[in-house]
């Protein structure tokens, strides 16, 4: 009686409720005990405090001239314990201008917290983190917190992001560009087990003329309306990326607000149809053969006409009827039916092996992670109309990175050198651990067919050539301009709509320096890289000329040994207390972020106009030096 009367005033439903209870308020208690460890943690939260793993500093990402590109730095999340906050409509007022977001939007991030504990701002710099901790010790903004964490930051925003790359949300693994290719570099494995800094990677950038490139490529991207633009500037002797603009980019300081459009690195990534430019590179290669000579003439009426041995008839279309034309006027007006016809000279099998041979259809190996073949099918799947159609730029799909890579057969008297985009690996004690030298050039060309070519593209600057708009009355520019129509994807045709208008150039034409190739993907309006390619050319290579110390034609030149004296880079020296860092440059400062011992915040370019602590001040292992340049 006993036992039935107990069941019916305590059924098993509710005393599995009652334990429910018990065993949900044990978990809360457990949740409420890490969150106190975690916010009395002088690390916070996120990355390398009490976790029980290695702090390692992930080594920087440089320009050819020491100028940082990435580099790891202490940054803060900014966050809200709600039941500290006294009046929310003053706090987000007073949070508005500091963290750059709205009033109204910092209260919907408060109001939207599932707990009481909210995420305000991620990775905020040292600067936002200095102007809270200020008005926090005046007694305002109660209820933000700051959580310390180490992040990566990028100091010139979106300048090369697509070569740099970028990181994960913990800042520890690279996920994109050199970030992602040289990852064991950046991060290597010893310094996860151990502990301590990963190595300098030292790219043949010049961020300057990445600037330029840039800036003419957002003009240019603008102006045409176009979808995106690719500019790359390139030393043909060395094979050094001087620079590689591919828009539009983003900022990975923000790699949320980007989208996989803007993160593609497309001159490495990207192939496609190269138009008539590639009629340097179909040209010169039937000259090599012997199948074409300076002489060789070929009639264009208006287009090509073949009738294969099948009864195929093929037509390609000219812009015009040029009449006898030999390779200069092939090249100089863009003759289609010259090209073609000029092809038909020489077999399948030889002309595909000296495509080939330029390095179309395989890989450059400048450093570029995903880097993509192209497209040059075998001579077994080609049809008839392959071998006059390739000529002309068309069947046969390269990358930016390619095209470049086949300039400099042409650029250095024959001789092919590839791209690259990484200069070399230094320790964090300033050793070099590794160069890339420029890979080992071959010969592509006979040295007086390369001559021949870059002859015949001077010509297409001058007034009856169709890239007179990149002329220089003071430089003489070798050019070839092209205009290429894209494949629909719906009716796999070419598009009456989408073309890639592109123009390269060598300069100076008698002994080059630097190849410049732009290229310009769906423009709206006028399509002809003649007219919309050709103008941005000659505006970097008007700006790159003199910032590259290029002679020009009427400049005078000055003899001299060759050998130059520079003054030794001295930094401060930092022992026992903060040194008077005012006034010392960024290069200065640079081997100062190498040692263990020492935590710096470096914001702006230039030279130091601000620090804290201020000079004297003792130092010692938790002393956070900040310096701001100008």
């Amino acid at each position: 009686m006993t036992d039935r009367n107990d069941n019916k005033t305590n059924p098993p439903s509710q005393r599995r409720f009652h334990i429910f209870i018990a065993i949900f308020a044990i978990l809360g208690l457990g949740v409420l005990v890490r969150y106190g460890v975690l916010m009395l943690s002088p690390s916070g939260s996120t990355g390398n405090g009490n976790t029980g793993q290695p702090f390692v500093e992930r080594g920087p990402i440089l320009d050819r001239n020491g100028r940082i590109l990435a580099i790891q730095t202490r940054l803060g999340n900014i966050t809200i314990w709600r039941p500290d906050i006294e009046d929310q409509d003053v706090l987000s007022r007073d949070l508005a201008p500091i963290l750059n977001m709205s009033p109204e939007l910092i209260k919907s991030k408060i109001d939207s917290g599932i707990s009481d504990f909210v995420y305000l701002k991620k990775q905020a710099e040292q600067s936002t983190i200095r102007e809270i901790e200020n008005l926090k010790a005046e007694g305002r903004l109660r209820g933000v917190g700051i959580e310390a964490i180490v992040g990566r930051i990028y100091p010139e925003k979106r300048l090369a992001s697509q070569i740099i790359g970028f990181v994960g949300n913990e800042n520890n693994n690279g996920l994109g560009g050199i970030e992602y290719a040289f990852e064991s570099e950046l991060s290597p494995p010893e310094a996860k087990s151990r502990g301590g800094s990963g190595n300098q990677v030292f790219l043949t950038i010049d961020a300057n003329v990445q600037h330029i490139l840039e800036e003419i490529a957002e003009r240019t991207r603008l102006e045409s309306r176009a979808e995106a633009v690719m500019f790359i500037a390139m030393d043909p002797r060395s094979g050094d990326i001087l620079g590689s603009a591919s828009l539009p980019n983003f900022d990975p300081n923000d790699i949320n607000s980007s989208s996989e459009l803007s993160r593609m690195d497309r001159p490495a990534i990207w192939s496609y149809e190269p138009g008539s430019v590639f009629k340097v590179f179909s040209i010169s290669a039937l000259m090599e053969s012997g199948a074409v000579g300076a002489g060789s003439t070929f009639l264009c009426d208006g287009h090509y006409e073949r009738v294969t041995n099948r009864g195929e008839r093929i037509v390609i279309s000219c812009l015009s009827a040029h009449g006898r034309v030999t390779a200069r006027d092939i090249i100089t007006y863009s003759c289609n039916a010259g090209a073609a016809y000029a092809a038909d000279r020489l077999s399948a099998t030889p002309f595909y092996d000296l495509l080939q041979n330029y390095g179309f259809g395989t890989r450059t190996g400048a450093g570029s992670p995903g880097e993509t073949v192209g497209f040059l099918r075998s001579v077994d799947r080609w049809s008839e109309r392959s071998k006059p159609t390739i000529a002309l730029g068309q069947e046969i799909a390269v990358s930016a990175l390619q095209m470049v890579q086949a300039a400099t057969a042409v650029a250095n008297d024959g001789v092919l050198v590839p791209p690259r985009i990484v200069s070399r690996i230094v320790s964090p004690k300033g050793e070099i651990i590794r160069s890339y030298e420029g890979g080992q050039g071959r010969r592509v060309l006979k040295a007086e067919v390369a001559r021949a070519m870059r002859s015949y593209m001077v010509d297409v600057t001058s007034e009856i050539g169709t890239g007179w708009r990149a002329n220089i009355r003071d430089l003489s520019l070798a050019v070839k301009t092209g205009t290429a129509q894209l494949i629909d994807p719906v009716t796999k045709g070419y598009s009456d709509t989408d073309f890639v208008a592109s123009c390269i150039a060598l300069l100076p034409a008698e002994s080059p320096s630097l190849i410049l190739y732009l290229a310009i993907i769906k423009p709206k309006g006028e399509i002809l890289g003649g007219r919309i390619a050709a103008p941005p050319i000659r505006e970097a290579a008007e700006t790159l000329v003199d910032y590259l110390g290029i002679p020009r034609g009427r400049n005078p030149q000055i003899s001299h040994s060759g050998s130059i004296s520079l003054p030794q880079v001295i930094s401060p020296i930092v022992d026992t207390v903060v040194p008077n860092f005012g006034g010392y440059s960024k290069r200065e400062l640079l081997p100062l972020l190498l040692r263990d011992d020492l935590h710096l915040e470096i914001s702006g370019n230039g030279w130091v106009s601000r620090q804290s602590p201020a000079p004297g001040t003792p130092l010692n292992e938790d002393t956070v030096i900040v310096l701001e340049l100008e």
